[in-house]
């Protein structure tokens, strides 16, 4: 593990036992999360993303899910500790904001209890004590009237108030580790602004790590200072956000940045068409030999089609999984 980094992922699988087969939906997959840092993982649904943030705090049911490697976190493999000791570290040292608030928050408990049920479990505080932190994490996100909306069951909040109660629930505990699953989903622009700067905030004030899971590449651009890029379960490029943006090298991530809308750039026509990327993602039950991506890539060549292709370095913290690099 190396110094710089709170949490190393080595070699992680992670695969579901289905009735039509076995769906390896992480395969082999290696990171490091810096402290301080946010680091971005980005991808079309499907490529393994949240499986990978499920993973690393065991949220998945086993069966059906089978998880192999190696995740340290403080010298402790996750994937060795028992049960009770995992409650200990979830939630407290690291926390996850989930993908969609109204399905994650419990319809039955107010927000106020949701939050400081998870401040009473980890710092033994009292009813009283929690409820007053929970009042003061709602302020802090910039809930108005944080006291009366403590009170309030999730259907009363608006999607970004909702949003932000999760926030509050995930940073309570001052986690050092923030997992958080498209955070800005299925929100309007606005609010995903201040939720982007309310993140940026909290992560400064609390000194927290993030890793942002998103398939929106202008997040990425804002606030990760790494990227990951997946595919079919695997990370085909890694590199600093600066040089993903300016070359990048891998044909699927080169096919993600030129589908994005990009102001003042025309063709002749006086419009830039926007390109696409060919084909769909194949079913993880019918994974395809040698380059995963090779049915969609353009640039495919005969030895993609046979054997899986080399972890190329390329430049100064720039990986890319492709043989056309070799």
């Amino acid at each position: 593990m190396n110094q710089d980094s709170l949490l190393s992922v080595i070699n992680l699988r992670t695969r579901f036992h289905t009735y039509e087969g076995v769906v390896t939906a992480v395969d082999g997959l290696n990171m490091d999360i810096h402290r301080g840092e946010t680091l971005g993982v980005v991808g079309e649904s499907g490529c393994g993303k949240s499986v990978t943030a499920l993973s690393i705090l065991r949220l998945l049911p086993t069966p059906p899910a089978e998880i192999q490697g190696t995740i340290l976190f403080d010298d402790l493999n996750l994937l060795d500790l028992s049960l009770d000791e995992i409650r200990r570290i979830r939630g407290n040292a690291i926390s996850m904001i989930f993908q969609e608030p109204m399905t994650s928050l419990n319809p039955v408990l107010t927000i106020g209890e949701q939050i400081s049920e998870a401040i009473r479990l980890h710092q033994g505080l009292t009813r009283q004590e929690a409820w007053g932190k929970a009042v003061e994490m709602l302020q802090m996100v910039q809930i108005s009237s944080p006291d009366i909306r403590a009170r309030e069951y999730p259907h009363k909040l608006s999607g970004g108030m909702r949003q932000r109660a999760m926030i509050a629930m995930a940073l309570s505990c001052r986690p050092r580790l923030l997992l958080a699953d498209e955070p800005t989903t299925a929100l309007d622009v606005t609010i995903q602004a201040q939720i982007v700067d309310l993140m940026e905030r909290l992560k400064e004030e609390f000194d927290t790590s993030i890793v942002l899971i998103t398939h929106n590449l202008g997040l990425i651009a804002e606030m990760a200072k790494r990227v990951l890029v997946m595919y079919m379960g695997k990370v085909v490029e890694e590199a600093p956000v600066e040089d993903l943006f300016r070359e990048p090298l891998h044909p699927y991530t080169q096919g993600l940045l030129g589908s994005i809308p990009w102001i003042g750039k025309k063709q002749k026509t006086g419009r830039r068409q926007l390109q696409e990327i060919p084909g769909v993602v194949p079913s993880l039950l019918e994974m395809p030999e040698g380059c995963r991506f090779h049915p969609r890539c353009s640039r495919v060549m005969d030895i993609c089609l046979k054997e899986e292709p080399p972890l190329v370095q390329s430049g100064e913290g720039h990986r890319v999984l492709c043989w056309r690099l070799k």
